[in-house]
């Protein structure tokens, strides 16, 4: 759990992504959306679109309402669990990146990129 918290932190990093504290020492990690111009809210709806779960949250001294949010929320123990792996997590990170900043132009493309993760590592045989 805590390796792939590492990798989804690398890759967010990777794609410019400002991660509050810097990164995480559990299972979390809090995005701060600022520098992407795209809320809380509005990623957690785009997320639910091409089947990632994450939760918009409040960050320190958050300008934007909280039921708005200027971060979001993603963890790694239900991904783990299932089986995915650090590459994996490089590629929700991508995914995660591409719906706060391409969303019209890449959400078959993430949506395509789920199925097949989800595929490889089923909930169960």
């Amino acid at each position: 759990v805590l390796d792939n918290c590492k990798a989804l932190a690398n890759g967010f990093t990777k794609y410019g992504v400002d991660l509050v504290s810097g990164g995480s020492d559990n299972h979390l990690l809090l995005l701060d959306l600022r520098s992407l111009h795209i809320t809380g809210k509005e990623l957690e709806h785009r997320l639910d679109e091409v089947y990632i779960t994450a939760n918009k949250n409040a960050i320190p001294n958050d300008p934007e309402k909280p039921f708005v949010t200027s971060g979001i929320r993603v963890g790694t123990p239900a991904v783990t669990t299932r089986g995915l792996d650090e590459a994996d997590m490089e590629k929700i990170a991508e995914y995660i990146y591409l719906c706060a900043t391409d969303f019209e132009g890449k959400a078959d493309y993430i949506r395509e990129g789920v199925n097949d993760i989800c595929a490889r590592h089923p909930l169960y045989r």
